[in-house]
């Protein structure tokens, strides 16, 4: 029984990868106070959690009664990861914020106030925590595909069961460990290195996603490996 636990923990940390996901979710929270940061962290992993459980439980047949293969799955998540790349490249957030920014100091004071309230509230409605923090970076492609397939292995007996699902909530509850460490050690960071790195990142989140369409192509032999 521990051999199991162990060997679904290892599967679902490695296909989930808080490590790795850590530095693309400072850089699409960059926008946002640590205050926010520290509530998109929870959020995000409480959301990731509610979607790979709720796979986990009927995953499978909905992609049979659907069928949607493992290859669409990474053709469609390799898309959305592109897009987010596109933004972050693209500064779209900062470029929001500025103009809030600018929109408020050009008014008057009490006009000022409602203006820069208007103008905040897109950003607060452009909800990371959910996209692309949840969906799909922490519940992606293969972290569903891999939920669905360990436990299709573990169905039968109700300890089998079990024993899937609480390796599944210790990897999001190290993954909710991991993002709130990472913002705590964004403070010890100058802003001008986390802007680069937020570049970088997008970048490499682009190389990622492009990645996730050619193996959903290699899936489906439209183009060889």
């Amino acid at each position: 029984m521990i051999e199991s636990f162990i060997t679904a923990f290892i599967i679902y940390f490695v296909v989930i990868d808080p490590v790795g996901n850590a530095p693309i979710f400072l850089a699409v929270t960059h926008h946002q106070d640590r205050t926010r940061k520290l509530r998109t962290a929870l959020e995000g992993t409480v959301v990731a959690t509610l979607i790979m459980l709720f796979f986990a439980l009927c995953g499978a047949w909905i992609l049979a009664y659907l069928r949607i293969s493992e290859a669409a799955f990474k053709i469609a998540g390799g898309i959305i990861l592109f897009t987010v790349a596109l933004d972050m490249l693209a500064a779209k957030r900062q470029s929001r914020k500025r103009a809030a920014t600018t929109g408020a100091t050009s008014s008057s004071p009490n006009s000022g106030n409602a203006l820069a309230g208007e103008t905040e509230q897109p950003s607060d409605n452009d909800n990371v925590a959910i996209y692309p923090l949840a969906i799909p970076l922490l519940a992606g492609p293969s972290a569903i595909m891999s939920v669905i397939v360990v436990n299709a292995g573990f169905a039968g007996a109700l300890s089998s069961m079990v024993l899937g699902y609480s390796a599944l909530l210790a990897v999001m509850v190290a993954t909710g460990v991991i993002l709130t460490l990472t913002v705590i050690a964004e403070s010890w960071l100058d802003e001008r290195i986390t802007m680069v790195f937020s570049r970088i990142t997008a970048i490499i989140l682009a190389g990622l996603s492009v990645q996730y369409v050619i193996d959903g192509m290699i899936a489906i032999n439209l183009i060889s490996g």
